[in-house]
């Protein structure tokens, strides 16, 4: 089950049924099931604080995933600042719920196991992220 949260933020995430159908649709594609996914969507403060408590990094980012998975079991948490994403859409000129789409996507994609350390593995997630954000639902 994917659930959605809101910390330190006023934005409200409509569609949700689609977008979480999108998702499993992607973790079932890869083989696996889905379990518990939530994502919580927050402030850039409240995303840092994160970031500097649990993996002792003092920036900004614009998604951080904490896996929970077990098995062939999804799981975590994919925490997404709201005010990132809405500034990299402005960098990239792409659309606001496009880049929203492609933060899910790619926090989904870490908890089946997709990194993003190496030029490879970079390439390999991007891939990742436009084919499934080709296959989203309720467009």
């Amino acid at each position: 089950m994917i659930r959605y949260f809101f910390e330190d933020t006023s934005f409200k995430f409509s569609g949700r049924r689609n977008n979480s159908t999108w998702l499993k649709n992607a973790v079932t594609e890869e083989g696996k099931k889905l379990g518990d996914v939530n994502i919580i969507f927050c402030s850039d403060p409240y995303l840092l604080e994160i970031n500097k408590q649990y993996l002792g990094h003092d920036y900004y980012t614009d998604v951080i995933t904490f896996d929970y998975c077990e098995n062939d079991i999804v799981s975590g948490d994919v925490f997404i600042s709201v005010d990132t994403v809405r500034d990299n859409a402005a960098f990239y000129k792409a659309e606001f719920k496009d880049e929203l789409s492609r933060v899910m996507v790619h926090g989904v994609l870490h908890l089946l196991g997709y990194d993003d350390h190496t030029e490879p593995d970079q390439k390999t997630m991007r891939s990742k992220e436009d084919y499934y954000l080709a296959k989203r639902v309720g467009e």
